[in-house]
């Protein structure tokens, strides 16, 4: 590795921008908010990082420069989880009218859906992740086996000494070392199982509204035969398969079959396939960028019907397939291609 040049394997790079620039370097990556400096002039933001290309995950760290004051003036906008814990310095988080310390020992969430304040010292380096709103969603409901009927809600108070958040913490230091260091952490075949790791852990190890569900479920046993036809979905995915196929490979009737997935994975068997194929479709748009067309991916993947799989992709996701593109593209634009921007 040449030590002259530690960004070399990072996706994104900036360098000491301006109060706006920075606004709109992390608008871009968590959602909309607000960004206030008591000394405008004094703002000088560094972030490097890496991105997930699986489901689009943001590890970095990042610093102002000087004290700022982070709001979410529109929650419903605002489509990310942002978790950060200081490397050195404090910030305190106002949320729900509570008054949360941030420090080396203890990290915070900021979350989707709800109104808060985020204040920054100027001293403060931290290490940041940040969640798309749909990734944290998607894996949720994989692990629930079943569609979240609201939100998922996190205890926005993050323990990084002890216990299972602490082991979160010490993972995502970890993570975030040998992705500066090596570029087998930026090929998605590789990183994408680290990234649903990193997600899965993260809502085990966080206390949430799902926290009691997840318990249940995952005590509960899924029938073999659902898993038999759950496992010749995924490994036939981008084949013509029909429920034909299915009855065959979990060997009961139709009507079980029905009955099974409906419970356990709440959805019937080709609406499961559906999905699959859109989460797979998504993560290859992700993956490669602008290398591959849309629709070589998505007949790629089994959509014979370009203009239905489009209107799919949306309703599931709440954008189109071209703006999923677009959006990775505006941010490689702004770092992506391990470009530096930097403002004097």
């Amino acid at each position: 590795m040449n030590p002259k040049n530690p960004a070399r394997f990072r996706d994104i790079h900036a360098d000491r921008l301006d109060l706006a620039a920075a606004r709109n370097w992390m608008s871009s990556i968590c959602g909309p908010h607000r960004l206030h400096a008591g000394r405008p002039e004094a703002v000088r933001f560094q972030h490097s990082g890496s991105v997930l290309k699986g489901m689009s995950t943001t590890l970095g760290c990042i610093e102002y420069g000087t004290e700022v004051t982070i709001g979410i003036v529109e929650a419903e906008r605002f489509n990310s989880y942002s978790l950060s814990l200081p490397l050195v310095g404090e910030q305190e988080l106002s949320v729900a009218g509570r008054y949360l310390q941030s420090n080396p020992q203890r990290g915070v969430i900021v979350s989707p859906n709800q109104s808060q304040e985020l204040n920054i010292t100027g001293d403060c380096r931290k290490l940041q992740v940040v969640i798309p709103l749909l990734a944290m969603r998607r894996t949720l409901e994989e692990m629930l086996q079943r569609p979240a009927e609201r939100p998922l809600v996190f205890e926005p108070e993050m323990d990084a000494r002890d216990g299972a958040a602490a082991a979160w913490w010490r993972m995502v230091r970890h993570l975030n070392e040998e992705m500066e260091l090596s570029e087998l952490f930026g090929q998605a075949f590789f990183s994408r199982d680290l990234e649903r790791a990193l997600l899965k852990g993260l809502i085990l190890a966080q206390p949430n509204n799902y926290s009691e569900a997840l318990r249940q479920c995952l005590a509960e046993k899924v029938p073999h035969y659902l898993l038999r036809a759950r496992e010749h979905i995924h490994a036939h995915a981008r084949e013509a398969l029909g429920l034909d196929d299915l009855e065959a490979a979990a060997g009961v009737s139709r009507f079980k079959l029905f009955e099974g997935f409906r419970k356990y994975f709440g959805s019937a068997p080709m609406t499961y396939l559906k999905h699959y194929r859109l989460h797979g479709v998504r993560q290859d748009i992700l993956a490669s960028g602008a290398s591959r067309s849309i629709s070589e991916i998505a007949l790629g993947w089994g959509f014979a019907h370009l203009g239905r799989f489009a209107g799919d992709y949306r309703k599931l996701f709440g954008e189109t397939p071209s703006a999923t593109q677009q959006r990775l593209h505006g941010l490689s634009g702004r770092g992506g291609c391990r470009r530096e921007l930097a403002r004097e």
